[in-house]
């Protein structure tokens, strides 16, 4: 091994600790919680464009079809006094319109879509940084929690605990690493369904909402007296695809 070799690897591992040491788990932790707040007026301006462009959209096709009525009326009304050459120049800026409002109608249906994928984008990211902020605080407890423990430790060391004193340090530590071991697994398994979890939530609360309306078109009598709640779908069983065999497809 090259000495520029060996003296690149003693810096990294010098600054490595310097860095490792001066890091601090709940300030670090607290940092990310307020950061994700802060994307949170972001996501809403956002949303807030698509939804104006979605706005101009509709209002510029309810503009275009008051254009096409009333020049009908100014065509049929040309031909009824016998004045073919405007009755022909209303044709023309009438056909024109209507290529506008095919073009504004196709232009207001993808607005109408992407309306509806930024609200549930914003959706998922509030209800992922309310999960995270309520993880982040468990973890501050947690370090706090370490730090009594480590203060503890040093108090202890500090008396003539004789070999006492050893044996505590080396269970404490074989039990912290197999605490570490098992929270690093069960964060691995809680990863893998995260955004499931994401969709059963948003799914549950678009059946409450659902519920909520027909109680109320019950109560203005607008369903007969056998109707009743729609039932929820089953959620599908774990491997099948949204494309299966049988011809059925996904939610």
């Amino acid at each position: 091994m090259g000495l520029w070799t060996r003296m690149k690897r003693s810096i990294r591992a010098l600054f490595g600790g310097i860095i490792e040491k001066t890091e601090d788990p709940e300030l670090i932790l607290q940092q990310t919680i307020r950061d994700m707040r802060d994307r949170v007026p972001e996501l809403n301006n956002s949303v807030a464009q698509v939804m104006a462009t979605e706005k101009l959209l509709a209002k510029n096709k309810e503009r275009l079809e008051s254009q096409r009525v009333d020049l009908d009326s100014k065509i049929r009304a040309s031909v009824k006094m016998g004045r073919d050459d405007i009755a022909t120049a209303y044709i023309g800026q009438l056909q024109q319109v209507t290529i506008d409002l095919e073009k504004t109608g196709q232009q207001l249906e993808h607005a109408n879509n992407a309306s509806k994928q930024a609200l549930k984008a914003r959706d998922n990211y509030v209800l992922q940084m309310q999960r995270r902020t309520a993880e982040a605080m468990q973890l501050i407890n947690q370090s706090k929690q370490a730090k009594l423990q480590e203060q503890l430790a040093q108090t202890m060391e500090s008396f003539q605990l004789g070999d006492d004193a050893g044996t505590f340090n080396e269970m404490r530590d074989k039990i912290d690493r197999r605490v570490a071991a098992a929270e690093a697994k069960m964060q691995l398994g809680a990863a893998s369904v995260d955004t499931q979890m994401q969709e059963i939530e948003r799914e549950a609360l678009d059946m409450q909402l659902a519920d909520k309306l027909l109680e109320y078109k019950r109560d203005m009598g607008l369903l007969g007296p056998g109707t009743s709640a729609p039932q929820p779908q089953a959620l599908p069983a774990e491997g099948e695809t949204s494309g299966g065999s049988n011809g059925t497809g996904g939610r």
